[in-house]
């Protein structure tokens, strides 16, 4: 059997057995109740008789709100439990009512002799101990499994003890009144009734907040503020813009929004968002959590970053950003790779509203030239020619007038299509910044070309000298 299982068949036992405690309790208390006369002992079997009802929904709200979720119900059928425990409150302040106004009516205009028996007696001890047992039983479930409704149950059974405790000493008084000629006790088994209709309202009153504070989806401030703490402390995370909790039954649903660097890879940002969610579920164990976000600017974010914001929120891809500052501002010059198959105005107007947009976000830039390129749309099987060694020296001779490259090894001369490709290996100094890399890799394909301009592309892989295997 399965934990959500074995979970539902013990709420639906503890709830059957207080459906058969509040019949045996309200029969036994109803009968007295007659035969004597006491309107204490009947109004705290109308009580017993709300509890029999109040039980039997609790049955029947316990098998309902288990139910898995469904097209209709995406949240799960746990708020019929509230809805149960809810009206339940309702039933229990119109008996409060109806009682209060017999015991006044009793009082004043209507006395009604009662009839003295240990019956009464014995029936509310036994009632006592009966509603102590069931009480605590539904209290250790409805913990146990966080269900609104056998906590309303247990609530309500353990009021009945103190209306029980409050009926016996308005009778024992009323019997000690009639024994002793106090006319005055006379009063007691009304007062008493009206003690538990009093004490009936307070504790639907409680059921009914925590009810209406659950149909509402009211979540406690300390909680939310202990979620929030959680996610703001994951790193990366710039803020939280909206977060929003409810709770159906046992279960929490978290919905949160979070603003990140918009830099961020979209591999980053889902590891991000699992931490948030693992950052959730630390605070509400078990949570179903959904995450949004957006990507926002930072203080820190560089100029170059911004252009490429730009350039991401278009999903264009762009490199070799390069950024120069003249007297009247900034000049960018970017180059920006559109599908192959996208016409020149087609290209030309969206690289226009492209640049628009980085002279609006980046005041600074004046000016912005960006030099399109084409991105290959299908894959070509290269056809691999034999090594041209002319080729290949002429390369080799390029890299020689370069002091600082060590050597270049793994020279590959592919044909695809019409279009001839060279790729290699250039070994450089472990300790090479990357942008003097950059310019010495960007001066060695300017010399090849100009000695060997009949060649399309030149790709060349830096390697660091200590992890060459090739060195000659």
């Amino acid at each position: 059997m399965t934990e959500q299982a074995h979970a539902s068949a013990e709420k639906r036992w503890v709830s059957l057995v207080s459906v058969a405690a509040a019949l045996a309790m309200t029969v036994l208390k109803a009968a007295v109740g007659l035969m004597t006369g006491s309107l204490g002992v009947l109004s705290d079997a109308a009580h017993s008789g709300l509890d029999l009802v109040g039980a039997a929904m609790t049955f029947v709200s316990v098998r309902v709100s288990d139910r898995p979720a469904d097209w209709d119900h995406p949240y799960g059928h746990a708020k019929v439990e509230n809805i149960s425990a809810f009206v339940e409150t309702g039933l229990m302040a119109v008996s409060a009512l109806w009682f209060s106004g017999e015991a006044i009516s009793r009082m004043f205009f209507h006395p009604v002799a009662l009839r003295y028996s240990l019956w009464p007696f014995g029936v509310l001890v036994v009632s006592m101990g009966v509603d102590l047992w069931r009480s605590s039983q539904l209290r250790r479930v409805a913990k146990r499994h966080e269900s609104a409704a056998l906590e309303a149950d247990a609530l309500h059974f353990a009021s009945d003890i103190w209306t029980s405790v409050a009926v016996v000493v308005g009778l024992a008084a009323s019997w000690v009144g009639a024994v002793r000629h106090v006319g005055w006790l006379r009063f007691a088994d009304p007062v008493a009734a009206l003690v538990v209709s009093v004490m009936i309202l307070l504790f639907g009153w409680r059921l009914a907040w925590r009810a209406v504070a659950a149909l509402t989806d009211q979540i406690s401030p300390e909680l939310h503020t202990q979620m929030l703490e959680a996610v703001r402390g994951t790193d990366g995370v710039l803020g939280i813009d909206q977060a929003r909790v409810r709770k159906s039954g046992s279960h929490y649903f978290a919905d949160v929004t979070l603003s990140l660097p918009r830099q961020l890879t979209f591999q980053r940002t889902e590891e991000l968002v699992a931490e948030a969610t693992a950052a959730v579920q630390r605070v509400l164990p078990g949570a179903d959590v959904v995450i949004h976000t957006i990507p926002r600017s930072t203080l820190a974010e560089s100029l170059f970053d911004k252009v490429r914001g730009v350039a991401a929120r278009n999903n264009a891809l762009l490199h070799d950003v390069s950024i120069e500052s003249f007297a009247d501002g900034l000049h960018v010059e970017q180059h920006i790779e559109v599908k192959e198959t996208m016409t020149l105005i087609a290209a030309h107007r969206f690289v226009y509203g492209l640049e628009q947009q980085i002279r609006r976000e980046v005041p600074q830039v004046n000016s912005v030239l960006t030099h399109i390129e084409s991105e290959p749309a299908t894959i070509e099987a290269p056809v691999v020619v034999e090594r041209d060694r002319r080729i290949e020296q002429l390369l080799r001779d390029a890299a020689a007038n370069v002091p600082e490259i060590v050597d270049i090894h793994e020279v590959s001369v592919d044909r695809a299509g019409e279009h001839l490709h060279v790729t290699c290996h250039c070994t450089l100094p472990d300790a090479m910044a990357m942008r003097r890399v950059h310019d010495l890799i960007t001066e060695l394909e300017h010399r090849f070309k100009l000695e060997c301009p009949e060649v399309d592309r030149l790709l060349i892989h830096p390697e660091p000298a200590s992890d060459n295997q090739h060195r000659q």
